[in-house]
């Protein structure tokens, strides 16, 4: 699996987890309600009746914690009346804490900020609700109003706070899916570059054997010697590609890739391969970065294939000049081009769309169309890239 793959995988899983996911979350919260009214029943003396009442908000909160259809205003009434009427004596303040608790999960749960508010000034009215019924009135008002609506401003964090998180998880997945795609897209270019630019080399090669076998054996061996060193090569960038698309960080020095410098052997074969072809080349080209230098290798390929391959008998000329800033390579080829068969127009043109998104990975540009002599292809990149990964490297963490 790859390490975009493991990426996504564990993107998609790491969401179900945390301590502060809502269900979990909201399980606690009866064990809450049941630890202060054991204190209450415990600490304070109480009859039979208080601690019946004390009992109630735990009830409700359990059911509202298990029953995720059972609405918080139903909770609430199970919690603020049982606590109002177990106070009328000055007793079991403890339970008072089950007010808070619902602040908390009313600024938590809501499903709105409306319902939240509402919910919480129920809350926070409850301290005021026990001083009424309190004769005398020992309950601290103030103190309570503060501290529910310190809970219930809690509360409203939190829910933000997952919110955030949830959306921060959607993101990531999006970049994860994003990331998946821009590797299936590499990897398609990589294969459309070594195995279809070889294969076409190849058939090339053994065609013009093919058609002098008969009558010149010795231009027939030199062909299939040329068809042999170009699969050969070809086998070489493959086993490349494989190494870079399988490369770990302790797995040791990736093999180099292809550069500018590399360009003449690419004339060569197709040279070799009996296609006319000059090249001219302006400028420093060490000042090139290695990803530039990947770029420009990868489309002077796929312009050299698409000459051989649909202007054999034409005259191509490839240039490549740098200015202050960037470099530009262009493929003119002069003289007939075979005419394009009635199914071409509906096969997917993916040299010219992985020249493309070479050229806009980089930030540069590329264009491609018939001339009035043959075809013209002419791309530009800038001579170093910010930031930038060399092909075949990890794209993810």
């Amino acid at each position: 699996m790859s390490r975009v793959a493991q990426y996504s995988l564990l993107v998609v899983k790491g969401s179900a987890r945390g301590w502060f996911e809502a269900d979990g979350l909201r399980r606690v919260v009866p064990f809450f309600s049941l630890a202060f009214g054991l204190v209450a029943a415990i600490t304070q003396p109480s009859s039979a009746a208080d601690i019946v009442l004390a009992a109630v908000p735990v009830a409700a909160f359990g059911l509202w914690a298990f029953a995720p259809n059972v609405p918080l205003a139903v909770v609430s009434v199970g919690v603020v009346v049982p606590v109002v009427v177990a106070q009328r004596s000055g007793q079991l303040e403890p339970v008072m804490f089950n007010v808070a608790l619902l602040a908390f999960a009313a600024a938590r749960w809501s499903r709105s900020l409306g319902a939240a508010a509402s919910l919480g000034v129920l809350a926070a009215a409850t301290p005021v609700l026990v001083a009424l019924v309190q004769d005398p009135m020992e309950v601290a008002v103030g103190i309570w109003l503060v501290a529910i609506v310190f809970i219930w401003v809690v509360g409203r964090a939190v829910a933000r706070q997952d919110r955030l998180v949830a959306e921060l998880e959607g993101t990531r997945r999006q970049l994860a899916e994003q990331a998946l795609l821009a590797e299936r897209r590499r990897i398609a270019r990589d294969v459309h570059d070594f195995v279809g630019h070889g294969l076409a080399a190849v058939m090339l090669q053994v065609t013009s054997a093919r058609h002098v076998l008969r009558r010149d054996l010795a231009s027939a061996e030199e062909a299939l010697r040329s068809a042999e060193e170009v699969g050969r090569l070809s086998m070489e960038e493959l086993r490349r590609t494989v190494t870079l698309l399988r490369h770990d960080d302790e797995a040791g020095v990736a093999p180099p890739l292809p550069s500018t410098k590399e360009i003449p052997a690419l004339v060569d074969q197709a040279r070799a391969g009996g296609l006319a072809v000059e090249l001219r080349m302006r400028g420093d080209f060490a000042r090139i970065s290695p990803g530039t230098g990947v770029a420009l290798y990868r489309i002077a390929q796929e312009a050299l294939a698409n000459a051989a391959r649909h202007a054999p008998r034409a005259q191509t000329v490839l240039g490549l000049e740098l200015s202050d800033g960037d470099v530009r390579l262009v493929a003119e080829t002069s003289g007939p081009v075979a005419t394009a068969r009635a199914t071409d127009p509906e096969r997917p043109r993916y040299g010219l769309i992985g020249m493309g998104e070479r050229a806009s990975a980089l930030g540069g540009d590329l264009v491609a169309g018939p001339t009035p002599d043959g075809w013209q292809l002419s791309c530009r990149l800038p001579l170093t890239v910010d930031n930038e990964l060399p092909e075949g490297g990890p794209r993810m963490p």
